[in-house]
């Protein structure tokens, strides 16, 4: 396993001055984004028509001892605004065509979510069966969107030799490892996670727990912490819709590795993604508001890098 950095925290800085920065923390993977929601000009789509400018970057890579872990275009192929789905579908058809050339093998995504009907403007993200108009809602979501976007998705994937990773979030159809396993069965295996402990923390899920149900389907996982602040939670439960600026009163944060949970967590994590057979990047995603970005990636470097180190001088001591 090994420590990597998902770009987008360093959207405002060329990629040369990307790798001055990650390599003395360590960090010799990297997370690209290549549009919908994260913004990161470090790869470019347009580049799929320039077999020079994907020979250049690549070189680039190779001298700097850099390898690519994922593509990302966390977007929403199912949004009911016709025109943003399209597009955002696009960006994801392209970013695996990429990809491909690039021989990355893997396009980290959103499940996406629906509205309630073809008449609809904004998304409908209801994970409750009352009254019982949410299970209608679902079942039609499922049916007439989720299942046939994806089908197609992973087939187009699987024939470029891509897999796409979901990334579990609220607010979309995949938010959690049954809906995951849902979506995989009806898509087929091109399908699998982009497995973020942050999300789970905060559902009240146990991240060891949901990686053993997950398995193979784990492609691909980030590092970001959560801290729950109970004195909140207690008063109005952990769905909360304050912004993430409100960090007094919102009942979790995102925080650096480390901050929200400690070692022993950790530790078991990487512990337990290796028993599902999963040997690949832990990409840091700072999304911290209590740190700089700086601050951040250096104290989540730090922290995940003696902690791989250790698994695998256990590892060589066991072998």
């Amino acid at each position: 396993m090994k420590v990597g950095l998902f770009t987008a925290l360093f959207a405002n800085l060329s990629f040369d001055e990307v790798i001055r920065r990650i390599k003395p923390l360590g960090i010799r993977t990297v997370e690209l984004g290549t549009g919908n929601y994260p913004g990161d000009p470090h790869i470019k789509l347009d580049w799929l028509s320039s077999a020079a400018k994907l020979k250049e970057f690549q070189q680039k890579l190779s001298d700097q001892g850099i390898a690519i872990s994922a593509l990302s275009c966390h977007g929403n192929p199912l949004h009911p605004n016709k025109r943003l789905a399209e597009a955002h579908a696009e960006t994801s058809r392209r970013t695996i065509l990429l990809a491909e050339k690039l021989g990355v093998g893997t396009v980290i995504d959103f499940s996406g979510c629906p509205g309630d009907s073809e008449n609809s403007k904004f998304p409908n993200w209801s994970p409750t069966p009352w009254p019982p108009d949410y299970l209608e809602i679902q079942k039609w979501q499922w049916e007439k969107k989720v299942i046939p976007y994806w089908t197609k998705c992973a087939k187009f994937a699987q024939d470029h030799g891509v897999r796409v990773a979901i990334e579990m979030h609220p607010g979309f159809v995949v938010y959690n490892p049954e809906t995951m396993l849902k979506l995989r069965e009806a898509a087929g295996p091109a399908v699998g996670c982009n497995f973020d402990p942050s999300h789970m923390f905060w559902q009240g899920i146990d991240p060891c727990a949901a990686i053993r149900k997950l398995g193979e389907s784990v492609f691909h996982c980030h590092a970001k912490d959560t801290k729950i602040y109970t004195v909140n939670t207690m008063v109005n439960g952990v769905l909360d819709a304050k912004p993430y600026s409100d960090e007094k009163n919102r009942a979790f944060l995102f925080r650096t590795v480390g901050y929200g949970h400690g070692r022993e967590f950790w530790t078991d994590m990487v512990s337990t993604l290796q028993m599902v057979g999963y040997d690949d990047a832990l990409s840091i995603e700072h999304e911290d508001s209590l740190m700089s970005v700086e601050e951040g990636l250096t104290k989540a470097a730090n922290f995940l890098n003696e902690i791989v180190i250790r698994e695998k001088l256990k590892a060589m001591w066991w072998a």
